[in-house]
């Protein structure tokens, strides 16, 4: 066999291979291409959604601002209080046994027979202290109330954290205003940032 018609053949053979290689690469190359470009639009996709949340969520603390401020009268105390000015507030000033209550949520309080879990519930009550801080001894004894002692406005005050009822899981404070008993309390963990941000800091009474 003439050594032209033997190289003809390798090199032909050669060709193939080297095609065939460069087909191969080429597709793997695409491949790998589109598998990149999926993998940034998906990397793209999660870092818009992360971001329009953080968005959403700086829009909706900044909807809060400036703060509301609901005040009892001067007999009662003079007690105050600011809240987020997307709350709405239903006031009973002469509730059950001449006690002054107010429920606070976002946007429109629910009806006072469901009695959900209120963002702010504040009653200014003719109980004692005392007999309010026993109320809840038990929920303390048993694990489900965390109890602290707190400084509100200068006086000493009693912090309660945690399960209340089934449906009531949140923090209260207990501070006693000559006297009466005042009963500040956020029943739900949704608005506890707005609890210890907004409204605690924010008391103020007449001792």
């Amino acid at each position: 066999m003439p050594i032209s018609l033997v190289l003809s053949v390798v090199f032909g053979v050669l060709f193939v291979l080297a095609t065939g290689a460069a087909i191969w690469a080429f597709v793997n190359y695409m491949d790998q291409k589109n598998n990149v470009d999926a993998k940034i639009s998906d990397a793209v996709g999660v870092a818009k959604t992360a971001q329009q949340k953080v968005d959403q969520a700086a829009f909706t603390e900044q909807e809060k601002l400036p703060t509301r401020t609901i005040k009892a009268p001067d007999e009662l105390g003079g007690l105050s209080l600011d809240y987020p000015k997307t709350w709405s507030v239903y006031l009973d000033q002469n509730g059950d046994n001449g006690n002054y209550e107010a429920y606070m949520y976002p946007l429109a309080v629910p009806s006072l027979q469901t009695a959900p879990p209120y963002a702010l519930r504040v009653s200014v009550l003719q109980s004692s202290y005392e007999s309010n801080v026993n109320f809840y001894q038990d929920l303390v004894k048993s694990g489900k109330l965390t109890a602290t002692s707190v400084k509100i406005n200068g006086t000493d005050a009693l912090r309660l954290d945690g399960s209340f009822t089934n449906t009531i899981n949140g923090s209260m404070l207990l501070v006693k205003i000559r006297d009466k008993t005042v009963r500040i309390a956020t029943q739900s963990t949704t608005f506890q940032s707005d609890f210890d941000k907004i409204v605690v800091p924010s008391i103020k009474f007449n001792k």
